[in-house]
């Protein structure tokens, strides 16, 4: 899966710490959904969706090795 997590981070000049908190997970949680390598809950998704205001699909995106 594809994301523009860092991207929005960016956008809102905001840390992964900062993020962290306002989503519940540590830090280190945040910096593997960048590099793809935490597969997150829907949850997550849809709660850092919220801290950007924006939607689930704008921040993550399906590649054709997620169909399996």
């Amino acid at each position: 899966m594809k994301n523009n997590l860092k991207v929005e981070r960016a956008k809102h000049d905001m840390t992964q710490a900062r993020l962290a908190v306002l989503v519940n997970v540590s830090r280190q949680t945040i910096n593997a959904v960048e590099k793809g390598k935490y597969n997150l809950s829907s949850v997550l998704a849809l709660k850092m969706a919220k801290v950007f205001n924006t939607s689930v699909d704008a921040i993550f995106e399906l590649e054709e090795s997620d169909w399996g």
